[in-house]
């Protein structure tokens, strides 16, 4: 590996983890077009790598932070990795049976759909965008602790 291969590799790990800290985002936003685009790989292999990151830890200093603003609910995580397990797998096994242009462009659409749907068609959020506990609340006013 080039000296300018791991510098690239680095830089596009600090911009993922800036954006995934600021932001939310970084594996298929990120990662996925950097390692295609800098790095030559192919689409499988990108995905592939940027799946590989995420089973490793690496959020874990930005996770403590939004914790510890009162921002994350093991629950909440609890049920989407039970998901995001089947959902990887199954994933996978799709990407992995189509060729290398039909993924990155079913890809790209979806990154344009996304787009499209956060810049025309999301509605404002009651209580400021605030949805903390949202989804485990009992009535309006009461929230399940």
């Amino acid at each position: 590996m080039t000296l300018t291969t791991l510098i690239i590799l680095i830089l596009i790990g600090l911009a993922a983890g800036l954006l995934s800290g600021m932001v939310g985002v970084g594996g298929g936003i990120i990662i996925v077009p950097c390692l295609v685009f800098f790095l030559g790989l192919t689409q499988k292999a990108a995905q592939g790598n940027s799946l590989a990151l995420l089973v490793l830890p690496v959020g874990i200093l930005g996770v403590m932070n939004y914790y510890k603003a009162g921002h994350v609910d093991g629950r909440i995580i609890a049920l989407m990795a039970v998901g995001f397990i089947a959902g990887s797998f199954f994933g996978s096994r799709f990407a992995l049976s189509l060729n290398d242009d039909k993924l990155k462009k079913v890809f790209a659409i979806l990154m344009m759909l996304i787009s499209i749907k956060m810049l025309f068609f999301d509605k404002p959020k009651p209580n400021g965008g605030q949805t903390h506990g949202a989804a485990f609340t009992t009535d309006a006013h009461t929230q399940v602790e």
